[in-house]
């Protein structure tokens, strides 16, 4: 199977040294010594760092009300002094503001937005609704203990101004072969709660990447086979597994991975080291790119940025 062609994505200008990145909190309250310590590590790698009013509300286990988590996300966006929009943690939210996002004023600002785990629902949506490219790496607080590798993935990422690549030395091909798509993906247990509803994404052509953490095996085959049994995985070119942090052994994810993508002929990598783990490495989503799953590396086509 080869990957349907893919039109080039709204791109968020490159960042530079002395840039701006706002910080919204999208989704649960944070430890504000992490936090700060985060914050930190965004100013040593050359950024200034916004912190707009009402960052620190919390009302139980969300960083305040949907109506106000919103607007902080719109107003980010809508503000030209702000070049980038990074997520103080992500936690449980964002698919209650999915509804209150001002989609216009986001696709005329494109911006780069950087966050992952249950910040997976806004990452989608933005390339959704907006054909916004965005990133799926760290948030602020899990910035605070990054090693030097994921900072500089990171800053690869927002500042490359050419194709680069992405290699898993020590991953394991679960099904050879090599094809091309838009990378999309991230939390497995977000994407397929977005199933369903008016802000599903649409896989057709795409290489999904995916990973979790703190679910079971059994709940992880549940959420796949819940989404292959609603169409999701239909003309998918390709599969990349991230981390699945405590979610049993590594073998049960693959044979289920194995059972269920069984039939679909398409390459699968596993073991990027990609989301909640040591290593978080830095994925721009909605670009296009080439996953080898015999080599172990996923080849970004272009830069993730612009000019």
């Amino acid at each position: 199977m080869t990957g349907y062609p893919n039109e080039i994505n709204r791109l968020p200008r490159r960042l530079k040294p002395g840039d701006t990145i706002g910080i919204a909190a999208p989704a649960g309250p944070f430890d504000r010594g992490l936090f700060h310590r985060g914050t930190r590590v965004l100013e040593e790698m050359g950024f200034n760092v916004f912190m707009p009013e009402g960052l620190f509300e919390v009302d139980g286990y969300l960083a305040g009300d949907d109506d106000h988590r919103a607007r902080l996300v719109n107003e980010l966006f809508a503000d030209n002094n702000v070049h980038a929009v990074m997520c103080a943690r992500g936690g449980y939210g964002c698919m209650r503001i999915l509804p209150l996002l001002d989609y216009p004023t986001i696709k005329n600002n494109p911006k780069v937005f950087m966050g992952f785990s249950d910040i997976t629902a806004l990452l989608s949506v933005l390339l959704s609704r907006c054909g916004l490219v965005s990133f799926h790496g760290p948030v602020v607080t899990s910035l605070a203990e990054a090693s030097g590798t994921e900072r500089q993935a990171l800053l690869e990422a927002v500042s490359s101004a050419g194709p680069f690549q992405i290699r898993a030395p020590d991953g394991i091909t679960l099904s050879p072969g090599s094809e091309s798509g838009i990378l999309c993906g991230g939390n497995l247990t977000i994407l397929c709660h977005l199933v369903g509803t008016p802000f599903a994404p649409d896989f057709v052509g795409k290489i999904l990447f995916l990973e979790d953490r703190g679910e079971a095996p059994y709940r992880i085959d549940r959420m796949l086979v819940h989404m292959k049994l609603a169409g999701c995985f239909d003309d998918l070119a390709g599969l990349v597994l991230g981390l699945f942090k405590d979610c049993g052994q590594p073998e049960d994810i693959f044979r289920i991975v194995g059972d269920v993508f069984g039939d679909c002929h398409l390459p699968i990598l596993a073991g990027l080291e990609v989301g909640h783990g040591n290593l978080n490495l830095t994925l721009p989503v909605g670009v296009e790119a080439t996953l080898d799953a015999d080599r172990r590396v996923l080849s970004y086509h272009r830069a993730a940025t612009t000019d």
